[in-house]
């Protein structure tokens, strides 16, 4: 291939990539189905489309239009060059509100369009779950829908004009009566009118084959929308000419309850006379317990909308009239209507998992049938199912009488790689029985082309082959999609995974202990690859900051499947790619609780790291920010905080430090505490307390760097009637960390003098899991005699919690001491919630600004919290992402600027814009350091603004 990256790269304005990591990022799409390519190519415009087309044509190389890479069937995967729309061709050219018409470029997130109508009362009809990351051309290619189809139908109806490059270099404006029509189709058409007319069922969701009866006399010979849902297989989409609608001026959500899916399957057609907007079904398998929804063991999420508040209420409550229903609720706050809507987008992600956790795929995921057959449809699939001994949890457009489902089909052997071939060739026979779509949303690709002819029969398919001949005679784009595709069992994306766990540290519990399932999670819907942090989501915030898949949740847990694949990335857990894109990972487990599969990849990294580096010299970061705790205790037993300090006010002395420990220069070294936490706990005398027992967990951070946060925390916890009493310490007489020398051989230890609790973050994060390992089981040997107690231990720092809560019980996840520990572990606000339930805190009464702290926000959760500071009279909410030192993150070489532009994004406008008096709230170390350097602003410690209102001091702080 060196020879087409050459020419490529001499034609083409835009990058040509050809590297490990650009292909391995494209070789799956939201699919079952992998494909390598030979490599990326980013166009600027269509002059370079023009080019790729024309040096692949004459290499006989397959071409791949790609989007935002979240088609669930296959058919934006390939083996040749893959054309990414996403990096330059993604501009709103143009927005008409008199004609109601935008001009995009293919790459262009739909989110983007719907955000420059809205001012204008317009919007893009369409808007599939993945709104935050589909991209316009991938919508067109594979005529994709969304929940509000029922009101504005397809894409193919929100489409007028259409730029195309044709496999041969042609540039075509596609449009009614013909125009742009290839040489040849017309006479095609008017030779097949009768086969045309008699060939394709009716029905709202029929998105499988080519839409050639949208070239009929009597559809206006539409050509643009004749190519529409054609999966990049006709020509290479440049430019569209695309119509909006206008959006209600206030809507309202009617939940209505049935015992279920078939239920409420039965239900949907007869409410679309009443004019709905949407008609969406969920059942119960689905929904998280805390949604809040009425009765029944399945919903229809009906929406209304209207002029008016109360004209779209009225809609609502005539839906509720009509419908026969268990239990029924009609939602009018904004809020709590998106609360609910981000529950049934997240579907697509949530149901790769079934309620006992294990793993289900797409393949058969947006059948449609009438929607008056929907009731009948399903309980013939649910039949099947069980014939066949699998299960899935349908959900969906039940209004269009299209669902979605995935299912437990086992796709790692080959008798379960039979039964899925089996089930789909009758599943599709169900279907076609019906008078259903193969597809009713997604396209064919690889999962459905193959039984394509079930449902047109063969002499309609091969109609399609002929309309593929004339747009691409070379077979040049998107091969073995639609027409001559691959066998919908080849290509799995599962067979070039190792087939017996490989070893690592971590138990992953959720997994089998299998790291294959866990990077198996990612199925690719791309929800982390979104350009903002909605609401108090944290996902992803590198791949906010750079905008490049490789940053992204997605791409990197893509690398993690091409190393354990071995046939791309080639050097295993040594791999340089996957430490590349894994350097850029904050560590903020936000994909944890925001990715709809629970990708972990703060613990992924962790264990790359700990292999990649096993034997080897590692970063200086990871001896001078990963050991802190040790360096910090050294420097606490020899009383040498005030000389640290000293020094690291000498500029060429800290710029010293900075460069031995590779810390970014542009950073500044936090002072440390001049008396430690504990050292102020052993002077002072307790406030006698009857109240129960809890344990103040000195963390790190606290310790050494932020005594007054514990201070205040022990203030208020006395305050509320608690006896507070801080761990256990022990004489050092074990080996040291690690194992091997004495402690006498091992200065820094013999300095530290005593061993003290640890929850192993910055271990952790550095990957530095032997280590962790070590620090955790002493920590447990320490804590005995408070587990044995049944004492809650408080942990003021949310990073230290989170450790103790997730990652201690998962690595030593052998030690039943672990789990104890860690079900322990309550946050500041949880320890006045349920052991002093009868406290009411101090009156505060002030306005709050900031950011939830990330790992509370994946991890331990804040609704505590909320409560705690809406009894204080703490006013307003936090914003949501992460901050951006992250720990060490923020303070290594090289991350400075993407640690900067983490905290633009929130964090820093929200205190910027805060009005006067406003109290500036952050929980964790790394967010008030932040603060501090970035913008000059003292945050604090929810533990310490409750201390100051109970007992101010002359200067208005804490002592």
């Amino acid at each position: 291939m060196s020879e087409i990256n050459a020419e490529l790269r001499a034609a083409v304005r835009g990058e040509v990539a050809f590297d490990v990591t650009s292909r391995a990022l494209v070789t799956m799409d939201a699919s079952n189905y992998r494909r390598v390519p030979a490599g990326v190519v980013a166009p600027r415009d269509a002059d370079d489309v023009a080019a790729v087309l024309e040096i692949c044509r004459r290499h006989g190389v397959p071409v791949v239009a790609r989007g935002g890479g979240t088609s669930i069937a296959g058919q934006a995967t390939g083996t040749g060059v893959v054309l990414d729309f996403t990096r330059h061709m993604n501009r709103l050219l143009e927005i008409d509100p008199g004609t109601r018409t935008a001009v995009v470029q293919p790459g262009l997130v739909l989110d983007r369009l719907q955000e420059a109508a809205a001012p204008h009362g317009l919007r893009f009809g369409p808007d599939p779950s993945t709104h935050g990351r589909c991209t316009l051309g991938g919508m067109i290619g594979n005529n994709s829908c969304g929940s509000h189809s029922v009101a504005w139908g397809t894409t193919a109806d929100s489409v007028r004009e259409l730029a195309v490059v044709t496999a041969r270099g042609q540039r075509l404006w596609l449009g009614q009566d013909w125009a742009g029509a290839p040489e040849g189709l017309r006479a095609l058409v008017e030779g097949e009118l009768a086969l045309l007319r008699t060939g394709f069922p009716e029905l709202p969701r029929r998105i499988s084959g080519y839409a050639l009866d949208a070239l009929l006399p009597e559809k206006g010979a539409d050509v643009a929308r004749s190519f529409c849902g054609s999966e990049g297989t006709l020509g290479v989409l440049t430019e569209a000419v695309v119509r909006l609608v206008e959006a209600p001026r206030a809507r309202a959500l009617a939940v209505l309850g049935y015992a279920d899916e078939s239920a409420a399957a039965d239900a949907a057609a007869g409410l679309l006379p009443h004019g709905p907007l949407t008609v969406e079904g969920m059942a119960a398998d689905l929904v998280p317990s805390a949604a809040g929804l009425p009765r029944g063991g399945a919903w229809l999420f009906v929406e209304t909308g209207g002029e008016t508040a109360d004209e779209a209420r009225a809609g609502a409550e005539a839906i509720v009239r009509a419908a026969d229903v268990v239990d029924a609720a009609i939602v009018t706050d904004r809020a709590a209507q998106r609360t609910l809507w981000r529950v049934r987008e997240d579907a697509s992600g949530t149901a790769t998992r079934m309620p006992d956790g294990s793993e289900a795929w797409p393949g058969w995921e947006d059948c449609a049938v009438p929607p008056a057959r929907l009731g009948a449809y399903l309980r013939d699939f649910r039949a099947l199912l069980s014939a066949h001994d699998l299960r899935g949890t349908p959900y969906g457009h039940f209004g269009d009488g299209c669902i979605h489902v995935r299912i437990d089909f086992d796709l790692l052997t080959e008798a379960g790689i039979g039964r899925f071939r089996r089930f789909s060739e009758e599943l599709a026979d169900v279907v076609v029985a019906h008078g259903g779509s193969l597809s009713g949303e997604h396209g064919d690709g690889q999962a459905r082309a193959e039984l394509l002819p079930k449902m047109y029969g063969p002499e309609l398919v091969a109609l399609f082959e002929r309309a593929k001949r004339i747009w691409d005679p070379d077979d040049l784009l998107n091969p073995g999609m639609l027409v001559r595709p691959a066998p919908l069992d080849t290509n799995l994306r599962f067979s070039v995974l190792p087939r017996e766990p490989v070893p690592v540290t971590f138990g992953y519990p959720a997994d089998g202990g299998d790291f294959s399932a866990a990077v198996r999670r990612c199925v690719g819907v791309a929800k982390c690859r979104t350009p903002s942090a909605a609401g108090s989501s944290v996902m992803c915030p590198s791949f906010r900051a750079t905008g490049e898949e490789e940053h992204s949740t997605r791409g990197r847990a893509r690398l993690l499947h091409e190393m354990l694949a071995g046939e791309l990335v080639t050097d295993g857990w040594r791999s340089p790619e996957v430490r590349d894109a894994l350097d850029l990972c904050l560590s903020c487990k936000g994909c944890r609780s925001d990715c709809p599969v629970g990708v972990d990849m703060a613990t992924y990294k962790a264990e790359f790291l700990h292999h990649h580096y096993a034997g080897r010299r590692r970063p200086a970061a990871h001896y001078a920010m990963g050991r802190l705790p040790l360096w910090l205790r050294w420097v606490a037993r020899t009383r040498t905080a005030s000389l640290v300090n000293a020094l690291a006010s000498v500029r060429p002395l800290a710029s010293l430090a900075k460069r031995l420990g590779g810390i970014a220069p542009e950073r500044e070294i936090p002072r440390l505490a001049r008396e430690t936490f504990s050292r102020w706990w052993r002077r002072r005398r307790p406030a006698p307390s009857e109240g129960d027992l809890v344990v103040l967990w000195p963390d790190t951070f606290t310790e050494h760097l932020s005594p007054a946060v514990g201070r205040a925390a022990v203030q208020v916890l006395e305050a509320a009637g608690l006896k507070v009493a801080l761990p256990p310490t022990l004489r050092l007489s074990a080996p040291p960390i690690g194992g091997g020398r004495s402690a006498a051989r091992d200065p820094l230890r013999a300095l530290a003098r005593r061993d003290r609790v640890c929850c192993g973050l910055t271990y952790l994060s550095t990957g530095q899991l032997t280590h962790a390992r070590a620090v955790l089981r002493r920590t447990l040997d320490l804590m005995e005699p408070v587990l044995e107690a049944g004492a809650p231990v408080v942990v003021l720092e949310p990073s230290c919690a989170a450790a103790l809560r997730t990652d201690l019980p998962e690595l030593l996840h052998d030690d039943p001491r672990a789990a104890r520990l860690a079900s322990a572990v309550v946050t500041f606000a949880e320890a006045l919630e349920r052991y002093a339930p009868g406290w009411t805190p101090p009156a505060v009464n002030r306005p709050v600004a900031g950011q939830t702290h990330c790992h509370q926000h994946a991890v331990l959760g804040d609704d505590p919290d909320r409560r705690l500071r809406r009894a204080a009279g703490l006013t307003g909410d936090l914003t949501g992402g992460c901050c951006g030192l992250a720990g060490n993150f923020g303070f290594e070489k090289g991350h400075y600027e993407v640690s900067t532009a983490c905290a633009e994004e929130q964090l820093l406008p929200s205190v910027r814009e805060a009005a006067e008096g406003t109290v500036v709230l952050a929980d964790g170390f790394s967010c008030r350091t932040q603060l501090e350097q970035l913008a000059g602003m003292r945050g604090r410690h929810l533990a310490e603004v409750l201390a100051e209102a109970l007992e101010p001091q002359r200067d208005g702080r804490l002592s």
